[in-house]
């Protein structure tokens, strides 16, 4: 009758162990790009990084090329994340709240009306694909330029967490707010088309503002545009164009803010360990040292 409880925890312990062994398979590509380079205790003058010169130690960040700009050296400075970020941010969101509907100097039905007036037979599908327009130019950048910041994976996995961090933004908003769009479609607020649009020009603003001010300038203004479409064809307010576009911005400054906190000056890291539990059975352990 002892034999049942002792077969079931050896069954337990081994499902366990396996589990913990499949995830921290899963884990490993994500760890390994999340390693850096242990911090530098030699003098500015006396650290050679390429042979072109020198440069001060702590400014590359790990997956980055060369430091480019003071913004970039700072990006995990929370007062220049406040200034640069959050505040932006926070007046384009409440301009948004301050906008819907009926409410405010110019609402969002005051817009709308001004759209039915003049253009009351607008329709395009631009919207839909020209907010990824600035991807192509990513990935071109990376194939003939040296001068990115970021190495390519590390980009990616910038670029997907900022995507992760606005949709989880996004859509339990539009759930609460539960707003129905111009055309009688549900969840409006805010807009997610402005959202990712803007997430990715922010994104392309940071990896490639060094580079040139015009990249930042056409990003942005592919950004703008895809609000614009959505409010023309009827399919958005213009309090959820000016909310997602907070969204956006918000998300990507928020992910490098963080990214530069966990690698900057010694960084995050981390391995994977073989341990015995408590019962005496295998399993595999996280460190994490900051």
């Amino acid at each position: 009758m002892m034999l049942t409880p002792l077969r079931h925890t050896y069954k337990l312990n081994k499902l366990l162990t396996v589990h913990l062994l499949w995830l921290s398979m899963l884990l490993s590509p994500a760890m390994a790009v999340a390693q850096v380079q242990p911090r530098h205790t030699t003098k500015p003058d006396t650290v050679k990084i390429h042979e072109e010169g020198f440069v001060p130690p702590d400014t590359v960040l790990p997956g980055q090329k060369h430091p480019f700009t003071e913004a970039q050296r700072l990006e995990g400075h929370n007062g220049r994340y406040l200034k640069r970020a959050v505040l932006p941010s926070a007046i384009l969101i409440g301009a948004g709240i301050y906008t819907i509907q009926d409410r405010g100097f110019i609402s969002s039905f005051d817009t709308r009306d001004a759209r039915n007036k003049v253009l009351p037979e607008f329709a395009t599908s631009a919207d839909d694909f020209i907010m990824l327009a600035p991807l192509v130019g990513l990935y071109g950048f990376n194939l003939i330029s040296s001068q990115n910041r970021h190495q390519l994976s590390r980009q990616t996995l910038l670029l997907f967490s900022s995507g992760v961090l606005a949709s989880a933004m996004v859509w339990p908003t539009k759930k609460f707010t539960d707003i129905d769009r111009p055309n009688g479609k549900p969840h409006a607020f805010p807009s997610g088309h402005t959202a990712y649009a803007f997430t990715i020009a922010t994104f392309m603003d940071k990896e490639f503002r060094h580079k040139s001010p015009w990249v930042s300038v056409a990003s942005y203004t592919v950004a703008g545009a895809t609000g614009v479409l959505r409010v023309l064809n009827n399919a958005h307010w213009m309090a959820d164009v000016l909310a997602g576009a907070g969204v956006g911005i918000l998300s990507v400054n928020t992910v490098y803010w963080i990214h530069a906190k966990l690698t900057h000056g010694g960084g995050l890291n981390t391995a994977v360990i073989p341990v015995m539990l408590p019962d005496g059975s295998p399993g595999v352990g996280l460190v994490l040292q900051f």
